[in-house]
């Protein structure tokens, strides 16, 4: 559940189209067994314009004490010092340096800050553009030993998956 939070950290957007967040978007992440869930609260800029990539920009940031397992104590346990330490880190961000049509999608590679450890990571990403409204999504892996989240080994696996849709409106 640790590296989830890396993932959150992967749809910071920002280029030419400001577009705004809905409150419907959702960052889900998955480490094998019983390790999974949300993160509540996200929130940050979106510019984006499929015509002039080279302004587009992503700054997206998600609040780690808003993690939500499904189990109160799992909750209390991720955001303690073994793992993400909420209280020193509050703040997954990732914020974008390049962002590049891929085939049908996009690729966008920036810097992720996740428990005090900035990594450049290139993710993916689709946009279905609906006018006025679209929806970002992307669907990535992180190595949450490559943070510092957790103990190496153990039962949470090392990879989490992070699955990632973001509603947007135009401005």
């Amino acid at each position: 559940m640790a590296t989830l939070l890396s993932l959150v950290v992967v749809f910071a957007f920002a280029p030419a189209g400001n577009w705004q967040m809905t409150d419907k978007y959702t960052v889900r992440f998955a480490g094998g067994g019983e390790v999974g869930g949300i993160f509540k609260t996200m929130k940050g800029s979106i510019v984006f314009d499929e015509q002039n990539l080279a302004a587009s920009n992503f700054d997206l940031s998600i609040d780690v004490a808003s993690i939500n397992t499904g189990n109160g104590l799992m909750n209390t346990h991720a955001k303690s010092a073994e793992w993400f330490e909420a209280a020193k880190y509050p703040v997954i961000r990732f914020t974008s340096k390049k962002i590049v049509k891929n085939g049908v999608a996009y690729q966008v590679t920036g810097d992720m800050e996740i428990h005090g450890v900035k990594k450049e990571l290139t993710l993916p990403f689709s946009f279905q553009n609906k006018g006025a409204t679209g929806i970002f999504s992307g669907t990535f892996t992180i190595n949450r030993s490559d943070f510092h989240i957790g103990k190496p080994g153990g039962d949470v696996e090392e990879n989490i998956k992070l699955d990632i849709s973001v509603p947007v409106v135009k401005k």
